[in-house]
């Protein structure tokens, strides 16, 4: 019995964490979709927006324990919602929009080169040592992710013009989302994933506002559906902050490799769902660098791994926490 209590943590972790990557994935496919009539900048307001109004209720103690962070905790909470937040969710929503989601199991793929910004930022920022077989992993990564965009033709920058826009997009989004990562670990050394959650949300809603009040984007609210505000909230409750709540509570039990596993349901499940639904199929050449590219992804986890213990992600909980 003392085994089976010891085990089924980390089984139910990672459970959760594949349950989340595989919303993540009809999301992309089924949910997001849905909104490509609005404007970009308003989608990640709104979809940030709700479930932090949905949070107040549960959570509206949090407020107080702002008063007990240092600045330099603060900012880097800011920036977690800044760069995890806003910025990434921008610009990957802005490449499926580019793409009319024609495109979807390669952007998906391609946006699972995170880590190697992660990496690099880590290194830039906190002083981490990159070690020697980096370069190897990530080069060849990086080979496979223009294989899986194009395959083996050349790119054509004028009929391909919106793909390679996706592309770039993506890569951003894959950068922004490695610098979550990398002020995370500062932020969540004394902060508990719940309350960092929160404060990602209500951050991120600001700095949307902020957009919102730059662009004067407020006729959106006027153009928006009632099919849109229909899956707005579908979003906010299971791929949004649901998914997110079910990944990071799976990360309080699961050591990083596993859900660095466990977390490529979310482009499987996306290119099973484009199937599915769209009839969206990757040629040959596209799966094998699909293949390629995972693997070295995963390698450079478990090479990078091997000297922290502790498990980094847009917001993660550390193994110090009480939570």
């Amino acid at each position: 019995m003392a085994r089976f209590k010891s085990i089924s943590p980390v089984i139910l972790g990672a459970v959760c964490i594949s349950i989340s990557a595989v919303l993540w994935g009809l999301d992309g496919v089924l949910f997001t979709p849905q909104l490509s009539n609005l404007d970009v900048g308003f989608v990640v307001f709104v979809l940030h927006l709700l479930p932090f109004l949905l949070m107040q209720p549960f959570f509206y103690q949090n407020y107080k324990k702002l008063k007990t962070y240092s600045t330099k905790e603060i900012l880097a909470l800011f920036a977690v919602a800044l760069f995890g937040g806003a910025l990434g969710t921008i610009c990957i929503v802005k490449a499926l929009f580019l793409v009319d989601f024609n495109h979807l199991s390669e952007v998906v793929l391609l946006q699972k080169l995170q880590p190697i910004f992660a990496i690099i930022l880590a290194a830039i920022v906190l002083k981490e040592k990159i070690k020697p077989d980096f370069l190897i992993w990530a080069s060849i990564a990086i080979i496979a992710g223009y294989f899986l965009t194009f395959g083996w033709a050349k790119p054509d920058f004028s009929e391909s013009s919106h793909l390679i826009a996706a592309v770039i997009f993506t890569l951003l989004a894959a950068f922004s989302f490695g610098s979550s990562t990398v002020f995370s670990k500062y932020a969540l050394r004394n902060i508990d994933f719940t309350t960092a959650t929160f404060f990602r949300y209500g951050f991120t809603t600001i700095i949307m506002l902020v957009y919102m009040l730059i662009t004067w984007k407020w006729s959106q609210f006027s153009a928006t559906t009632s099919h849109n505000w229909i899956f707005f909230i579908i979003i906010a409750l299971t791929t949004g902050s649901g998914a997110i709540f079910l990944y990071y509570y799976g990360l309080r039990n699961v050591k990083a490799i596993i859900s660095t596993i466990c977390e490529l349901f979310f482009p499987i499940s996306a290119i099973i769902f484009d199937y599915l639904l769209h009839d969206a199929r990757l040629s040959l050449v596209q799966w094998l660098a699909a293949f390629v590219m995972i693997f070295c992804v995963i390698m450079l986890n478990i090479n990078n791994k091997k000297e922290k213990s502790t498990t980094t992600s847009p917001i993660t909980p550390s193994k110090n926490q009480n939570s």
